[in-house]
């Protein structure tokens, strides 16, 4: 882990932190940042890239790849503008910190690390999580790409998860005043790893991303990773966590979906207030509240499924048929799939709220076109559709599980959004509360 001394805090510094950043989307993410970064942000930026893994290997060979990229992108610029390498490695530094989002200690003990070493937060991407995935209903998946192979390998539902994964526990058994075992409920291992962990991440990060004043018209931005297989009828919420269900990652991301979306809402706003909790400043250093979007990267290659090689390789050939057939969500290669993410981090503030106060607020998705070029597009979301609007016109790209928003649905989405962010602060309350009588928790101040 990285020493106070060197930890970089260049002037004028753009700092990103990015969750699971050791291999696929994450390490595809920071390859990108680096890139759109550099040829978009004026030379008197620095990027400050903070990578978590979950073990300082894994930390120590992430910013070797990413040093080569930074490396292979100077050289290239080197051929054309001789001298500006140097210029260009100068602009960016990397930092990396250990994360297990399946330990809440971990969580804490990182965000008070950063609170007391980095002087704000621009962006944190919420990338890092599970798949829980154990096999496949290889009969189905068979006669769905035989049958309507676009829509089967673009929201499959073949795939067959494990029931009632529970994380490890969070207390050591001889915590607690004079030895006292403290009680603690299960939580699930796909939900905490893929949505809890990061919740508690954003709620304890929020003072650094708070750390804008209003005259720089930007505001720090938390950006969660979801999926197009954040079905509806996977999600139950009197299961939030997914313990019971067949479908614990579909489930983590319709939350993630809901609670995303519903953050701007009247009806969510004390509790997203009191989740996104920050100290205000004096005058002379005021501070903005953060914001809360939410992406997906298509279908692209990662190894949150494992395959076997030769399977691997159909499943990449597979997605280039399917985007041949006219799909637009099959990205293919991690860094394409990074596109949303990336264009989140790093676009003006007055374009995003432009764009959402045209259209509403949504969903933005990893697309290309036939020939790969990548592109950021809204995302329909059962019950939400493409911007929360009745009668918006239809786009590209919807599921097959999609019907036409009506008033209702939005209704019913509004409130089960609320219902998810009342149970996600009770949760987060009571897990604070537990950890602190257990004497293992870490205070932040």
């Amino acid at each position: 882990m990285s020493l106070p001394e060197d930890i970089p805090q260049p002037e004028n510094g753009f700092y990103v932190l990015v969750t699971g950043a050791n291999s696929g989307l994450g390490l595809g993410i920071g390859t990108r940042l680096i890139d759109e970064f550099l040829q978009t942000r004026p030379q008197s930026e620095s990027l400050v890239l903070i990578i978590t893994t979950r073990d300082k290997r894994k930390g120590d060979a992430t910013v070797q790849k990413l040093r080569e990229h930074l490396q292979k992108v100077c050289r290239r610029v080197e051929r054309s503008v001789p001298g500006m390498a140097m210029v260009l490695q100068r602009r960016v530094h990397f930092r990396q910190e250990i994360l297990d989002l399946l330990s809440l200690v971990s969580v804490q003990r990182l965000c008070k690390r950063l609170r007391q070493t980095t002087p704000k937060l621009d962006a944190v991407i919420c990338n890092a999580g599970i798949g829980g995935w154990t096999d496949l209903n290889w009969p189905l998946a068979v006669w769905k790409i035989l049958t309507d192979w676009k829509s089967a390998v673009t929201f499959p539902t073949f795939k067959l998860s494990a029931v009632g994964w529970r994380a490890k526990p969070q207390i050591p058994s001889s915590s607690g005043e004079g030895g006292k075992k403290v009680e603690e409920p299960p939580l699930g291992e796909v939900f905490c790893a893929n949505f809890f962990g990061h919740y508690l991440l954003g709620h304890y990060l929020a003072p650094l991303l708070a750390r804008h004043d209003e005259r720089e018209q930007t505001r720090g931005r938390l950006i969660w990773v979801s999926s197009l297989e954040a079905y509806e009828h996977a999600f139950d919420i009197n299961d939030i966590q997914g313990l019971a269900g067949k479908q614990p990652y579909e489930s983590s991301k319709r939350l993630t979906d809901l609670t995303a979306i519903t953050s701007r809402l009247p009806s969510t706003s004390p509790l997203v207030d009191k989740y996104l909790a920050y100290p205000k400043e004096p005058p002379e250093h005021t501070t903005t509240k953060p914001r809360i979007y939410v992406s997906h990267p298509g279908v692209c290659g990662t190894a949150i499924f494992p395959l076997p090689l030769v399977l691997d390789y159909l499943w990449f050939m597979a997605m280039f048929i399917a985007r041949w057939l006219g799909s637009q969500w099959h990205p293919a290669t991690v860094e394409k799939g990074a596109c949303a993410m990336v264009w989140l981090a790093l676009a003006q503030q007055s374009s995003l709220d432009a764009m959402e106060e045209r259209e509403g607020v949504g969903k933005w998705g990893s697309a290309t076109d036939w020939w790969g070029r990548e592109r950021v597009e809204r995302t329909e979301v059962e019950g939400w559709g493409w911007g929360g609007r009745v009668g918006e016109a239809k786009r590209k790209g919807r599921s097959p599980y999609a019907r036409d928003l009506t008033a209702a649905d939005r209704e019913a989405f509004e409130e089960t959004g609320r219902r998810c962010w009342v149970e996600m602060e009770r949760l987060r309350g009571e897990w604070e509360g537990r950890l602190e009588e257990a004497g293992v928790g870490v205070a932040m101040e």
